[in-house]
């Protein structure tokens, strides 16, 4: 067993498996930019590395991944459509990259699976979640939008249609119900069972591995999987940059008076209707 620990991302093999963590605590796991080229270039090296069957992704016991760092958005000004799409295609690059990996990939979710980590979430073949996971896309309450656009694919139009429209979080027991996640483990478990399943799929050789994940892969992208996520990139670039009073009010917080402010000023608006 060999362990490389990054600024925010470790690496531990054990045998075949290579588990990678994000570990930014402080921060819930937010996706800063720094952050998601690290965790791009850990992948790249366990998907060359063939020792490694399998790859495992997760989180902390708080947070798979609270989404992207809309604090840095702010700081870093980004406000046109160019801004945001230049943004917006990095993002879905890494996205893309766990679902494209060579190998199979299962996440691990504990607490906190939102927005851009629940897109990341999704972009694993399967997923095994502790009974406190929660997740969704709520961007809409503050006048942002889904960046990787894989859940149409995974839960079908109407489930979509309501989480994406109204920015509702589900607990796991919903999330199972909408095929979103595989099972629910205790939280005492969750290792354990992701390391029985991941040491199960390493039994298969590696070359049969990635031409079935090639086979699934291709079978959604005949659907327009890859089409769809293109297509929304360049939608998302726009909606992110909409003159709102809404988006207008949520940034302006973000800026003087810190994220948690904003959060709370967002969930606010919506807290009649929960």
């Amino acid at each position: 067993m060999t362990t490389t620990q990054g600024e925010f991302i470790q690496v531990e093999h054990r045998g075949d498996v290579a588990w990678v963590t994000i570990d930014r605590p402080k921060k819930l796991n937010a996706l800063s930019t720094t952050l998601m080229a690290e965790l791009s270039a850990r992948l790249r090296e366990v998907e060359a590395d063939d020792r490694v069957r399998v790859v495992v992704l997760r989180g902390g016991e708080q947070a798979f991944s609270v989404g992207y760092d809309i604090a840095e958005e702010v700081e870093l000004g980004v406000a046109t459509a160019e801004q945001w799409h230049a943004g917006l295609t990095n993002n879905i690059g890494l996205t893309m990259q766990v679902w494209g990996l060579r190998k199979p990939v299962i996440g691990a979710v504990s607490g906190w699976c939102l927005a851009g980590g629940c897109e990341l979430a999704m972009a694993c073949d399967l997923l095994i979640a502790t009974p406190d996971a929660q997740f969704g896309e709520p961007e809409i309450r503050f006048g942002s939008g889904p960046v990787t656009l894989l859940m149409p694919f995974l839960i079908g139009q109407k489930a979509t249609n309501e989480l994406l429209f109204t920015g509702d979080i589900v607990d796991a027991d919903r999330a199972l119900q909408l095929g979103l996640i595989n099972r629910i483990v205790t939280t005492d478990a969750l290792e354990d069972e992701v390391d029985r399943m991941a040491r199960k799929i390493a039994l298969t050789p590696l070359s049969i591995l990635r031409f079935t994940k090639r086979a699934l892969n291709a079978a959604y992208e005949q659907m327009g999987l890859r089409g769809a996520v293109s297509a929304n990139l360049d939608i998302a670039a726009v909606l992110n940059s909409a003159d709102t009073a809404e988006r207008a009010e949520f940034t302006e917080l973000v800026a003087t008076k810190g994220l948690g402010a904003a959060l709370a000023w967002r969930d606010a608006r919506y807290a009649e209707t929960e």
